[in-house]
């Protein structure tokens, strides 16, 4: 049996007033998805652990099963892996976001979804004014791309920039949590504000701004950690002699790299709503004639999460139904060798917070010969009565590939 994990990113959230009390996943139609809860079996799965902040590159990592305590470094590690930069012993990696500040209020997180051709000028841009042997900086796609530090140390407090849109930057600068890491947090929060005084002159801000668009205006370090340890999922299970990732976003990747996966490059891949949910669902496809596990990423419903876009954010579940979920469900129904499918978000990012928020997170699973519990629609209050109950740690990817 081949196995598919389709993951929409940040598409669970809460009941939406304005939508009689609905959640996103309940007010939106999904036909197929519905189909496959009706016919599989559902849960919930808690994909943030203890003492964890609920980012992607946590709740992905868990989704895998692995052991956080034991292999997570955070965000920018994993990055640096989706980019092909070989971290050294010592070298601390750290996503680093290119972001739009005006007067001291951090408007975005994403310099109003910067291109990544004109993220790569300010990049090299500043690499050229501001890297040495000790600091580099590394392009990566639209407004994230990597911060590499030689000697940098680990233990500081770094707030995800996605977290506080709208708040004052100065009070979210970087701290040290132990006097040993004073000298990296310092040099951090310098290269911020070195950032700020070269990009504000630069050409391409000036014309961004003449343009009515958001200024690319600074960095924001954040996510650091060293090299983490990871094993292949092959290791873990037999089974997957093969597998591929799908996804435009760095930081799954990177995981991907890790847990032993090829990364596939899918054409109109842009990690925002305008993604070619076709080309995904084509490359998907091909992949599976070969591989015997996929791991397909979309990450349109946590971008618009992030913007607090309510019918951006049900477009973009119901995008995943029809143009991902649905001609996928269609075409592997009709295969020899049985597939089984998962379909769940990472967690939630509610429209009305615009961040990641920690709750358990739908599942359901769907393969031919499954005996169907009695959930009936794919939602995270029907999930509560599937019969898979609540799972975590690695709980789910057992059962998934196992079943």
């Amino acid at each position: 049996m081949k196995h598919i994990i389709i993951l929409g990113d940040g598409m669970a959230d809460w009941p939406v007033e304005s939508l009689g009390g609905k959640t996103i996943m309940q007010a939106a139609h999904t036909p197929y998805m519905d189909r496959l809860a009706k016919e599989g079996r559902n849960g919930r799965l808690v994909t943030v652990a203890d003492g964890f902040h609920p980012g992607s590159e946590v709740a992905n990592m868990s989704i895998l099963g692995y052991d956080l305590q034991k292999v997570y470094e955070g965000r920018g590690p994993l990055e640096a892996a989706s980019i092909g930069i070989d971290l050294c012993p010592g070298e601390l990696a750290l996503r680093c976001n290119i972001v739009c500040i005006n007067d001291h209020i951090l408007k975005n997180h994403s310099a109003g979804h910067i291109t990544t051709a004109e993220a790569d000028i300010l990049v090299k841009y500043l690499q050229e004014h501001l890297g040495n042997e000790r600091v580099r900086f590394h392009t990566g796609i639209q407004y994230r791309h990597l911060l590499v530090i030689k000697g940098g140390d680990k233990r500081i407090s770094c707030t995800p920039p996605h977290d506080i849109p709208g708040e004052n930057y100065l009070h979210h600068l970087v701290k040290a949590d132990v006097p040993e890491a004073e000298e990296t947090a310092a040099l951090i929060n310098e290269l911020i504000v070195e950032s700020q005084q070269l990009l504000a002159e630069h050409p391409l801000n000036k014309q961004r701004v003449s343009e009515g668009k958001d200024a690319a205006n600074s960095i924001w370090p954040w996510g650091g950690g060293y090299r983490p340890q990871m094993e292949f999922l092959s290791s873990k299970f037999p089974q997957i002699k093969s597998g591929s990732v799908i996804s435009a976003v760095d930081l799954i990747r990177g995981i991907g790299r890790y847990a032993g996966l090829q990364v596939i490059e899918v054409e109109g891949a842009t990690g925002l709503y305008d993604t070619s949910y076709e080309n995904k669902t084509a490359a998907l496809l091909e992949a599976l004639k070969k591989d015997d596990f996929v791991y397909l990423h979309i990450e349109a419903s946590d971008e618009a999460g992030h913007e607090g876009d309510i019918a951006l954010k049900i477009r973009t579940v119901e995008n995943l139904d029809s143009r991902a979920v649905g001609p996928i469900y269609e075409a592997v129904k009709q295969w020899d060798e049985p597939v089984a499918i998962a379909i769940l978000p990472d967690h939630p990012t509610p429209c009305k917070h615009r961040t990641h928020t920690a709750e358990p997170v739908p599942f359901l699973v769907w393969h031919p010969e499954i005996t169907p519990d009695s959930v009936s629609t794919f939602d995270e209050e029907a999930a509560k009565t599937g019969s898979y109950g609540l799972l975590q740690r690695d709980e789910f990817i057992n059962a998934f590939m196992n079943n």
